[in-house]
This record gives structure tokens, sequence and C-alpha cells, in this order.
């Protein structure tokens, strides 16, 4: 498994009114953005940002951070050979698969393996 990139993860309580702010700041627009589990999700740059109100956004508080990486196999017994735990998943999620893991030393972070042949990707 390799890391292909980190978002850093940014909760807000709406997309529509962070966005223009993020786009000026990075230059860019967002590249993907879905609902998910009573929350909305965009990428823009090297953020994700998640949006919804304190009751639904507080499930997803506790990820630090997401990792896109290349595969997902393997995760759980990598974590368990250093000393960290698989949390949740892997999962089937609107980009592909996810999984949520705390490392050693207490940090929780989402990865994310995507798959691009989904309809979220769609133009």
């Amino acid at each position: 498994m390799k890391v292909l990139a980190t978002l850093a993860r940014v909760y807000v309580d709406d997309l529509d009114t962070a966005l223009p702010t993020l786009r000026e700041l990075t230059g860019e627009s967002e590249g993907l953005r879905f609902p998910h589990a009573g929350v909305e999700v965009a990428r823009i740059g090297g953020l994700l940002v998640v949006a919804g109100t304190e009751e639904a956004l507080a499930p997803f508080r506790r990820v630090q951070s997401t990792l896109l990486v290349d595969d997902l196999d393997g995760l759980g017994e990598l974590l368990r050979t250093l000393g960290g735990e698989l949390l949740d998943g892997p999962n089937q999620v609107p980009t592909g698969r996810n999984a949520t893991a705390r490392h050693p030393g207490g940090a929780v972070f989402e990865y994310v393996e995507f798959d691009r042949s989904r309809p979220v990707f769609a133009d």
C-alpha cells in the first residue's frame, strides 16, 4: 500500500458558504463533491471539506486527515504489526473503498482507495 496524497480535513457548517473563499485561496475549484452519511463532502486542492450540522459532523471529527492510497488490502495487518488498529472498514463509499484507522500514538486517519469508475467521478 502506497500513500498517493494527503488531504487536510476542514469541517464547516455549509459547503456553499465555505467554497468561494477556498476557491479564491487555492486558485482551484472543487474537483469532487458528493453527499455521504448525512454530510456533504468536497475536495478542493489539498483539502477535504466536510459540511453539515454539528450533530452530523460529530462522528467525522475524530478523523484528522484523509490519506489517498493505491490499495487498502493489507492495511489491517500492517496496522496490527505496527501497534495500530483498524477502527472501521474497508467499506464501500461513493468514491471507492475507505477504512478508518488509529495509529500508534493515537492519530486517526481515513484511508481511501479511489475507484474512478464509480458514478461520483462522472462528468
